[in-house]
């Protein structure tokens, strides 16, 4: 007997998408699950907690989003035929968009291990599953027993003629709106934003959260009701806190030392300042507290909240920062330009104790990026990656590739920058830049933005006009909300929100932010934040425009050199060859990438210009057609018993009449002719029927300084009721054509 599966299911529209959630069908031993429907796109998230043996001092929160490719009807290009191995450039960052909101929201304390995977089991060709998953995630926790202090909800903003519109299609996204803003949020605040844009203004970004967040009031409603159906009684966690006596202990004897390290404005002497006066207070504690079994890790919690204390309180007492800055002002700038001399572009930037080198490089159509995804095969002719090496930072770690921060602030970095990249058709080279942080002390990934962009004009590329990013801060003290301008990474770490604005004077074209407070921030904050990030911005451009105001007027002589032309499709084939003869041979000679577009249009990047001349006049021999009174050297492909068959150009043979050989009377074609000989010839005249009539003749007594007259070698019109017997030649005697061979 079959027993039905026992299911609740709920269902709402969201923003005209019709979203459903369903638990108990799948993932029945998991702590979590649920699945979650909109259109034809299926995501299954399963959640599992179990606690630690050792604690690792951090919450270890893993989370894995997978993009099956079943799901649209594919299989797997890979060697495998299977979907392993590393995540795809995608799946990562959609794991950080999932993990990001999700991970302030659990209760303090809480110390075991979870992990979250969320897969897309069935996908459409317009729903985008990235955001959808973002909130199954949370629905999963949510009914879980997990101390997840959701809901939370997640969704994508476009704006496209002048309207909002929520969960825009990927055809709506790629091709009409000018915004593609992605943002998380409890009931009652944003808690996580990214996303790019086309120079949108930042009372536009706002407004857009705005609607957004009004517009998914449903998914928070069936989250709830789902959690009162089936969810499953909460674990109760006691947030740490140290003894009463032992965290009055430190703050006495631990304060003085924390605070003169404070006022130290160098990181590195700062942390060991910091280090010296954390160690001596922890084995002060152990010293006074040696009946309590764990003293020193009580007192190291309460050494924690006291640094956090010192530095929020001196920001919001004395509005003085660590390194000594007001709240707007931006650190010093060092800019730099054609740092590493046989690059393509570089460019070193400094902000602060933030270095970035960046340094671009130009390829052809060829070097673009092959990406397979749910909807199909994509190529990506803009690549932006960013190195976090551990000196940097003054660490020692393993090197194990990028880590999901590597990518994703390349990915961030990688979205600012390209809306001012020139046209694919005006400019069709293939860029990559390579962001190498040399030292980091806050927004790395800022500092990208605005190295890369300098680095592309220093390459020559003609980039619309510069970008520049800054990363704000923020710090709430009771009911004030403190927003910091250019944060430092102690800022970062103790602060409340990490928002990084990028764009041009025109607009914003790159956002993220990250909030740690699970209430959020109020709008008006928000628009606080973006105002002050544009003033910076607009400081970071004067400073860039003063190193380098546009773009270099020519490409570095060092890039490939390129130039595009057209050739008439027919001869497409030639150019080509059989089995791509003619074209291999002209790359293996020149060192050129050649690109073929069936229109005819053919692209050129060539190492240098000598190279790209060259190339482009072995191109375009094989474009040539046969011109009336113009000399060929041509091949004789076949000796006939009249004449013989000369290939003049590629795919073009023309008739050598044996009476056009020479100017003395040829007996026999082979007396003068073999295969594969070369032979200077004029084309005498082009045939409507299309056959090219050679003359080897012509070609001799224009050598010897005779005036040629073509119309003397042309066929005569045939007589009226005879038709066209054929091209006879002047071979002497037939129908009044007299000729010069007399007799047979």
């Amino acid at each position: 007997m079959l027993v039905p599966f026992e299911t609740t299911r709920l269902s709402a529209n969201v923003g005209g998408l019709d979203i459903s959630f369903e638990h108990g069908k799948m993932a029945k031993q998991a702590s979590g699950a649920v699945l979650l429907q909109a259109g034809g796109t299926v995501i299954h998230v399963a959640t599992v907690n179990q606690p630690l043996e050792v604690e690792r001092g951090f919450f270890p929160l893993t989370v894995n989003y997978q993009e099956m490719s079943y799901a649209a009807g594919r299989i797997p290009g890979s060697y495998f035929r299977r979907e392993i191995g590393r995540p795809s450039e995608r799946e990562t960052l959609v794991s950080r968009l999932i993990d990001r909101p999700i991970r302030p929201m659990f209760k303090k304390g809480f110390r075991d291990e979870v992990q979250v995977v969320a897969a897309v089991l069935s996908a459409d060709d317009h729903t985008n599953p990235d955001v959808l998953a973002i909130t199954a995630a949370s629905a999963a926790l949510h009914v879980s027993a997990m101390p997840f202090g959701g809901p939370i909800a997640g969704a994508r903003v476009g704006y496209i003629d002048g309207k909002f519109v929520l969960f825009p299609t990927y055809k709506q996204c790629d091709n009409e709106t000018s915004l593609n803003l992605i943002f998380a949020a409890t009931r009652s605040a944003i808690v996580m934003v990214e996303g790019g844009a086309n120079f949108v203004s930042e009372d536009l970004v706002v407004e857009a959260l705005e609607w957004g967040h009004k517009q998914i009031t449903p998914l928070f409603d069936m989250q709830d009701e789902l959690r009162e159906k089936v969810g499953k009684p909460k674990i109760e966690v006691t947030p740490p806190h140290a003894d009463e006596k032992i965290a009055a202990y430190v703050e006495e004897i631990a304060t003085p030392g924390l605070k003169a390290a404070c006022e130290i404005t160098a990181k590195m002497a700062r942390r060991d300042a910091k280090d010296a006066a954390k160690s001596k207070a922890l084995e002060s504690v152990a010293e006074k507290f040696p009946e309590v079994e764990d003293a020193v890790k009580q007192a190291s919690l309460a050494l924690a909240d006291l640094d956090k204390h010192i530095v929020r309180q001196r920001v919001h007492d004395q509005g003085i920062r660590l390194d000594g800055r007001d709240t707007t002002t931006v650190r010093p700038l060092s800019i730099q330009t054609g740092v590493l001399p046989m690059t393509h572009g570089s460019a070193l930037f400094r902000r602060g104790e933030t270095c970035a080198m960046c340094v671009a490089t130009l390829g052809s159509s060829r070097d673009e990026q092959r990406i397979e995804t749910l909807v199909g095969e994509n190529t990506k002719r803009f690549m932006l990656h960013y190195n976090f090496p551990p000196y940097c930072v003054g660490e020692v770690r393993p090197m194990r590739g990028p880590s999901r921060r590597d990518i994703g602030h390349g990915a961030l970095a990688e979205r600012s920058i390209t809306p001012v990249l020139p046209n694919p058709d005006d400019f069709p080279f293939t860029l990559r830049v390579v962001s190498e942080i040399m030292d980091s002390n806050g927004s790395s990934s800022m500092a990208t933005v605005c190295g890369s962009c300098l680095a592309l004009m220093d390459a020559g590329v003609p980039i619309k006009e510069p970008v520049a990013g800054i990363a704000m801060g923020l710090m709430k003290e009771g009911d004030d909300y403190i927003v910091l301008t250019d944060i430092l990474g102690d800022e970062d770490a103790l602060g409340d929100m990490d928002f990084k604005v990028a764009g041009s004077a025109n607009g914003i074209t790159g956002i993220q932010m990250d909030i740690k407070i699970a209430s959020g921030i109020p709008y008006d904050v928000l628009r606080r934040a973006l105002s002050q990030s544009h003033d910076a911005r607009m400081h970071i451009l004067n400073h860039m425009n003063m190193c380098l105001a546009a773009p270099r007027p020519q490409l570095s002589a060092l890039a490939p050199q390129m130039e595009t032309v057209f050739i008439n499709p027919e001869k497409i084939r030639s150019v080509i060859g059989p089995g791509g003869k003619n074209i291999k041979a002209i790359t293996a000679e020149t060192q050129a990438d050649i690109d073929i577009e069936d229109s005819g249009k053919v692209a050129i990047f060539a190492p240098n210009s000598e190279s790209l001349q060259k190339a482009k006049a072995m191109v375009l021999y094989y474009d040539q057609t046969p011109e009336p009174g113009r000399n060929y050297l041509g091949t004789v492909k076949k000796i006939l018993e009249v004449g013989a068959l000369v290939e003049i150009l590629p795919g073009a043979e023309g008739m050598l009449h044996v009476s056009q050989l020479d100017v003395e009377r040829v007996e026999r074609v082979e007396d003068l002719l073999q295969l594969g000989q070369e032979v200077w010839v004029k084309v005498i005249e082009l045939e409507p029927g299309g056959r090219i009539r050679l003359s080897r003749k012509a070609w001799l007594m224009e050598q010897a300084g005779q005036e040629i007259n073509l119309d003397d070698f042309r066929r005569p019109a045939p007589r009226e009721g005879r038709g066209d017997r054929g091209d006879r030649g002047d071979r002497g005697g037939r129908g009044g054509y007299g000729g010069d061979r007399g007799r047979r």
